[in-house]
């Protein structure tokens, strides 16, 4: 079992604010993090929130919009100059090469760790380890963007000690090759895997809009997440400039969410025009019964289904 929880370190669209940073999303899974676009500044929650500086690390960048990339120069420095020591794998569009390539040559930035660029040319799974994968889908925004899901595999059945007690099987190797899918010979009988280990169960799945306008790929793209995290950059009242500007409203995250049957939606990415995005929440709850706000430093604790 993997512990994960979703940090915020800047929920707010284009412009910070008081209280909101800048665009960067933060899950941690058992002592790794995956780190969804990185604002300007973002080095400071980053730190605040005491995640790590030399744990092993992926970032994903939903576009080269400036809200969402330009805080790579900053973290990644921040990070050298404290010490670390472990690679870095960086996902995104073709153009993201060029972008570290050129302000680290312009700027003459040497880093304690190495930084690989793992350039994103097609929709499908990108990254890929033991026990989840991570795909991305084209978004629709204003530039090339993409959204991201993060899915886990499934996990193993539940193993019944008190059946393999009854039928007399020695703890150890044994209970590990049942565990696997095995069937084993217990004093010459046959025990298969079934009669002691459960189903296997689902793991989680956790989706990342970037910035987008929503669109029927998406919503299959983002089916059944446990979370999603989607733009609710406007109120419905301005569904006309958010057309405009490659955008989503909170209704329209909210039906998305509903449409693709998302246990949880939390909204993110709030125009600065919003002291309190209470009333982006509001509207959205009209439409699905389970929506949290997101908050810079807010942290969200993903537990599985059972």
């Amino acid at each position: 079992m993997a512990d994960m929880k979703i940090v915020f370190l800047g929920t707010s669209a284009a412009i910070p604010t008081q209280n909101r940073g800048l665009s960067s999303i933060v899950i941690k899974r058992a002592g790794e993090l995956l780190i969804f676009d990185v604002g300007e500044g973002m080095q400071k929650n980053f730190l605040q929130a005491k995640l790590g500086i030399n744990k092993k690390m992926k970032v994903f960048v939903t576009h080269l919009h400036i809200d969402h990339c330009l805080g790579l120069l900053g973290l990644f420095q921040t990070m050298s100059l404290l010490g670390r020591t472990k690679k870095i794998d960086i996902y995104g569009e073709p153009r993201l090469r060029e972008f570290i390539n050129e302000n680290f040559r312009i700027i003459n930035i040497a880093l304690s760790f190495e930084i690989v660029v793992h350039v994103i040319d097609k929709e499908g799974v990108i990254a890929t380890e033991d026990d989840y994968q991570i795909s991305c889908c084209k978004a629709d925004h204003s530039v090339p963007a993409f959204s991201y899901c993060i899915k886990e595999h499934p996990r193993l059945g539940i193993f019944n000690i008190k059946k393999a007690i009854e039928l007399s099987i020695p703890k150890g190797s044994l209970y590990r090759r049942l565990q696997n899918g095995e069937d084993v010979a217990v004093h010459g009988k046959l025990i298969k895997s079934n009669q002691i280990v459960g189903p296997k169960r689902k793991g989680r799945k956790i989706g990342i809009s970037g910035d987008t306008r929503p669109s029927s790929k998406l919503r299959n793209f983002f089916d059944s997440c446990d979370i999603l995290i989607f733009e609710s950059t406007y109120i419905h009242e301005y569904q006309r400039k958010a057309i405009e500007t490659f955008h989503s409203t909170s209704t329209e995250a909210a039906l998305l969410a509903k449409e693709s049957n998302c246990n949880k939606l939390i909204l993110t990415h709030f125009s600065s025009r919003y002291n309190d995005p209470t009333i982006l929440l509001d509207e959205a709850r009209t439409i699905h019964n389970n929506v949290d706000l997101a908050e810079d430093m807010k942290t969200f604790y993903i537990p599985y289904a059972e």
